[in-house]
């Protein structure tokens, strides 16, 4: 029978301020447990900000136990939370133009339905900017040669569509730039922030790029990707002179291709490839709007410069930090930049990169405590699925143990268009520090690896997305890494649905499962999504399947209807208040295993929705997992009290 666990919102308020631990499997030769709220926990500081002026730094870190935005003075030591909200983290901010206010947004308990907030720095007043009731918004611009406006989308006017806004910062007017038709999925605003491109999910699945001359102009058709093209191409930005517009393209190619399109004569210009992985990134100057970078993402990322006025700028930039860069913000002048290093086995840190002299400033580690322990290198792997196809994915072994006969974790990602990365990942090294081999799969329907490998994703879930998990760890044992045993399956979102599927799948393959928000009935999955994700329901159709005419199909991929397969104890945890993957999946699917008598552990927390911001609730979620893991795996945790 199972356990349910529910923790409500009035009762689990901050993190504790100690926290109790004992280790209850030591063994000599593996390095110290990491405690859970050093991997878990809040990072000390993150996502540095420079002020347009470039005399400010602006941050997230703690104030009371919740991510609030700090900022400080460049070269003094002031340092001083400019917000001060206890309820929520705070996680996304921008610096406004004026240099004295912070924008921000925030939900409400994890409903996504984000408000935009002002705050300024020197009376600490705060001004909600969008104060309307079950609407989204998002920060779509804002920007030096428009400073007195930002740029939103909100579903204000249709709860299923989003509509342009231009916001005045002074007065907090709202106007409306470009009203959605019905179909528009995105907009794109030329430099005068003009709306003049719009992205339409077409009933067939196919992906359609309208544009205008100017604000008064009919939209015309200028691209329509059909259903093979429209995951991996997408309009990205305008060039300055508004007659050409930088693309992701895979037509007539494979990969995504970096492109720029003529409005007016249709002309083509390739300006990157990469035959094997698509283009993942790029990068424009921010007052030519040319392009001056772009990336492609193999087993690591890595930025390539266009624009000679940045190539020393990389060069130098790459000899400062071992790991993977960004380029994150920019001062108004272009004289400083913030650069964002990302590490899988130390702390991620943060520099303040000084054009004009080619030197860097050190700011800040992420999680600074990480660096006085042993974390594990996470290693490229690539093997062939059963029917041929190449796969990629990353191993990360436990530190201090011999590679062989090892309990394994296939951790997979979710999305499922997404793709795992060389990264920092607090769940893939507290894994690696409890003795357990991370396999982590870029199972067919990932993104990253071109539009073929993508697309055979299509239709399969549970099915052949599946089989390249199984396979995994097939091939795994074959290499004499794993221990066949002793394998779970753990993964949040499509990676919990994987979970679920692998337990009623393939029931003899995993020891235990452990999900997160995961799908149980694919037909009331895509039943209740979010109304704004209606446009994209074509899509759904073509790639999962159709909940209207194919529900037959979608049943037998669905766990909820096999429950009867499963013979190993499960661990599952869900966000009350899920806009996504809605408490129901979890709720439906355990009645049925209650029902019928399986082992299984059922975690609700009140204050979450997709995805736990919460730390005391990663906390909590980490301590249940590496327990349940060891129970049933065999490796080390932390007996955790509060």
């Amino acid at each position: 029978m199972g356990k349910i666990i529910k923790f409500i919102l009035l009762t689990v308020i901050a993190v504790p301020a100690f926290c109790a631990y004992a280790d209850t499997a030591g063994t000599t030769g593996e390095p110290e447990l990491i405690p859970l709220d050093v991997l878990f926990g809040n990072p000390t500081k993150l996502r540095a900000r420079v002020s347009p002026d470039g005399t400010m730094l602006a941050y997230l870190a703690p104030y009371e136990n919740v991510v609030n935005v700090w900022v400080k003075t460049i070269g003094k030591e002031d340092d001083r939370p400019v917000t001060t909200d206890t309820e929520r983290p705070i996680y996304f901010y921008s610096w406004a133009q004026d240099n004295e206010h912070i924008l921000y947004l925030r939900d409400k308990y994890g409903d996504e339905n984000d408000h935009l907030y002002s705050v300024d720095l020197a009376t600490g007043s705060t001004e909600d900017l969008t104060p309307f009731d079950g609407v989204k918004v998002n920060l779509y611009e804002h920007n030096k040669h428009f400073p007195g406006r930002a740029i939103i989308t909100m579903n204000k006017r249709d709860p299923g569509l989003f509509d342009v806004y231009a916001l005045d910062l002074e007065t907090g007017e709202v106007g409306t730039l470009a009203e959605n038709p019905g179909d528009v999925i995105g907009w794109d605003l030329d430099a005068g922030q003009v709306v003049r491109g719009a992205n339409v999910m077409a009933p067939d699945g196919s992906f359609v790029l309208r544009v205008r001359d100017d604000a008064e102009s009919d939209w015309r058709e200028l691209i329509v990707w059909d259903v093979e093209d429209a995951m991996n191409s997408t309009s990205l930005d305008f060039d300055g002179s508004g007659d050409w517009m930088y693309l992701f393209d895979s037509r007539d190619a494979n990969t995504t291709r970096l492109a720029k399109i003529n409005l007016h004569t249709d002309e083509l210009e390739i300006i990157a490839e990469d035959p094997i992985y698509d283009i993942s990134g790029y990068m424009l100057n921010p007052d030519t709007f040319e392009l001056e970078a772009y990336a492609v993402y193999r087993d690591r990322e890595e930025w390539v410069a266009l624009d000679e006025d940045i190539l020393e700028d990389f060069d130098v930039i790459r000899g400062i930090d071992e790991g993977d860069f960004d380029v994150l913000d920019r001062d108004n002048a272009d004289d400083t930049w913030i650069v964002y290093f990302d590490k899988t086995d130390e702390s991620a840190s943060y520099y303040a990169y000084e054009r004009g002299t080619k030197e860097a400033t050190f700011l800040f580690d992420t999680r600074p405590e990480l660096n006085d322990y042993t974390l594990a290198s996470i290693e490229p792997i690539e093997f062939t699925a059963r029917d041929g196809l190449t796969v990629h994915g990353y191993a990360t072994f436990p530190p201090g143990k011999a590679r062989d006969d090892l309990p394994t974790v296939l951790y997979v990602h979710g999305g499922p268009w997404a793709r795992d990365y060389w990264s920092f990942e607090p769940f893939v090294q507290a894994l690696a520090n409890r003795g357990y081999l991370v396999l982590q799969v870029n199972y067919r329907g990932s993104t990253g690896y071109g539009k073929d490998f993508v697309n055979a994703g299509n239709k399969e879930w549970g099915g052949k997305m599946q089989d390249d998990l199984t396979d995994a760890v097939g091939w795994a044992v074959e290499q004499g890494w794993v221990d066949p045993a002793r394998v779970a399956i753990m993964g949040a979102s499509y990676g919990g649905y994987a979970a679920l599927a692998g337990a009623t799948f393939t029931p003899d393959l995993y020891a235990c499962a452990v999900l997160a928000m995961g799908p149980s009935n694919l037909v009331t999955f895509i039943e209740t999504i979010p109304p704004y994700w209606a446009p994209i329901i074509p899509m759904y159709n073509e790639r999962i399947g159709n909940a209207e005419t194919e529900r037959e199909f979608l049943d037998s991929r669905s766990p909820i209807y096999y429950v009867d397969e499963i013979k190993i104890p499960m661990l599952l945890s869900y966000g009350a208040n899920d806009p996504r993957v809605k408490l129901s999946e979890g709720e439906q699917i355990v009645a049925v295993m209650e029902e019928k008598g399986i082992d299984y552990e059922f975690i609700v927390f009140d204050d979450e929705g997709h995805g736990f911001q919460q730390p005391h609730n990663m906390i909590k979620f980490a301590a249940e997992t590496e327990k349940f893991l060891a129970e049933h795996l065999g490796g080390r945790y932390l007996e955790y009290e509060e």
